[in-house]
């Protein structure tokens, strides 16, 4: 009687500090090793936006003078920065939702929050890769000319800016089958850059969709990014307002889905 009494008392017991700190750096390792083993879902992910960057960014721009191409960087690097969030995070937990191996990691003794934070750091590290990746083609094949404070403030603002979207994609990857995430995601992904002025400026849409781009997350992680690269002196403070509501409103709304279905 008293060892099974101490076997339910050492359950019982609240896990160590650095246990914990512990549980999330491994999990974190292992989202990054897993997503590293999977080249095929993680490069397109990094290269597309690269690709499209260096086409219309530097290819087709190269005398459309300074501000152009400043421009052009910011905005193609926000296009680049919801991809990892998007579907690193959709697609992954809408295909692990379906396998049942999100079922299997609420069963380890683990912390609840080292699942997502491990995806959320993997988010993070892709989305610096995208940023550097077109800051690389920017100063090299585009001859473009920025400040080391600037080009951070760009690195800084896509890595923090890549939240915003793992939430949108957490939400979307708990409302939609494995299967059919990445589709419906593209719906998403593509009109949301068209709308926000990320492959035209927005005085060159029509008046409506100028009305409404400050619906969309990427409007306001756009002119974050444009105010890094010395394009916007407005007030930067609501735009981050708006996507830290953003990120929080769709996490609250994606954790409330798991909770009722898994």
């Amino acid at each position: 009687m008293e060892t099974v009494m101490s076997v339910r008392e050492s359950i019982s017991l609240p896990m160590p500090r650095r246990r914990v700190i512990g549980a999330y750096l491994e999990e974190a390792r292992s989202e990054c090793l897993r997503y590293m083993r999977a080249p095929g879902f993680m490069l397109p992910v990094m290269l597309f936006p690269a690709m499209f960057y260096l086409l219309f960014g530097v290819l087709m721009a190269k005398s459309n003078g300074a501000d152009a191409a400043r421009y052009l960087l910011a905005s193609y690097g926000v296009f680049g920065v919801m991809s990892p969030g998007l579907f690193g995070f959709g697609v992954s937990l809408a295909l692990e939702r379906d396998g049942g191996l999100l079922t299997f990691k609420r069963v380890l003794p683990m912390p609840p929050g080292a699942y997502l934070l491990g995806k959320m750091l993997m988010a993070m590290a892709a989305a610096a890769v995208v940023i550097l990746l077109l800051l690389v083609m920017a100063l090299t094949l585009g001859h473009l000319t920025l400040s080391l404070t600037q080009a951070g403030a760009l690195l800084f603002t896509g890595i923090l800016g890549v939240l915003p979207f793992c939430a949108l994609g957490m939400f979307v990857g708990t409302l939609i089958k494995g299967q059919g995430a990445p589709g419906m995601l593209q719906l998403i992904y593509l009109p949301m850059s068209f709308l926000s002025g990320l492959w035209m400026p927005l005085p060159m849409l029509p008046k409506l969709l100028q009305q409404i781009a400050p619906v969309w997350p990427s409007y306001h992680l756009d002119r974050l990014a444009l105010a890094a690269v010395g394009l916007n002196e407005e007030s930067l403070l609501p735009h981050v307002l708006m996507l830290i509501g953003f990120a929080v409103g769709f996490l609250l709304l994606a954790a409330r889905r798991l909770r009722r279905f898994g």
